[in-house]
């Protein structure tokens, strides 16, 4: 019976550059999101007909992003390879305004701060957006999958 979805996800942690209590905050807060509810389905169909619960494992490599997948056991299935060229930019972006989203909170009006709080919003949804087109083929995911995955794939990415 297939159980297209993720299980578990761990990120590697000779990945993570940098840590503090908000960077761990957010990392806990995505990975129960995404554990939560999602629709995680490789495209690839394996000799032994598994179809899930997937166990994902996030990391970068040389520039790249790895993601493991793993059966329940824990058994290893494959490994995805993606560039991070056309992620970059969306990170980039995504930090600089989260960094004005809590400048904002400390001195800004309300309506300026729901104004870059719809603009963070907008940026993480259009990172989604790329990150499902960039596993189109490879696994099916849904729009709050893709948002989880990238939340999670920017914690690897968030330096002191």
């Amino acid at each position: 019976m297939a159980d297209h979805r993720i299980k578990d996800v761990r990120l590697d942690e000779r990945s993570i550059l940098w840590r503090n209590a908000d960077v761990e905050q957010e990392r806990r807060i995505a990975i129960y999101d995404l554990i939560e509810g999602n629709l995680f389905r490789p495209w690839r169909v394996y000799p032994d007909g598994y179809a899930g619960p997937y166990l994902l494992t996030l990391g970068v490599e040389e520039g790249r992003l790895v993601l493991s997948l793993a059966r329940e056991d824990d058994s290893p299935l494959e490994t995805l390879i993606l560039s991070l060229g056309t992620l970059r930019r969306p990170i980039r972006d995504y930090f600089a305004i989260c960094d004005s989203y809590y400048a904002a909170i400390r001195n800004a009006t309300p309506a300026q701060i729901e104004t870059v709080d719809m603009a963070r919003r907008g940026v993480h949804d259009d990172a989604a957006r790329l990150l499902g087109e960039r596993l189109d083929g490879k696994i099916e995911i849904d729009f709050n999958t893709a948002r989880r995955l990238f939340t999670l794939i920017c914690v690897l990415h968030i330096r002191g």
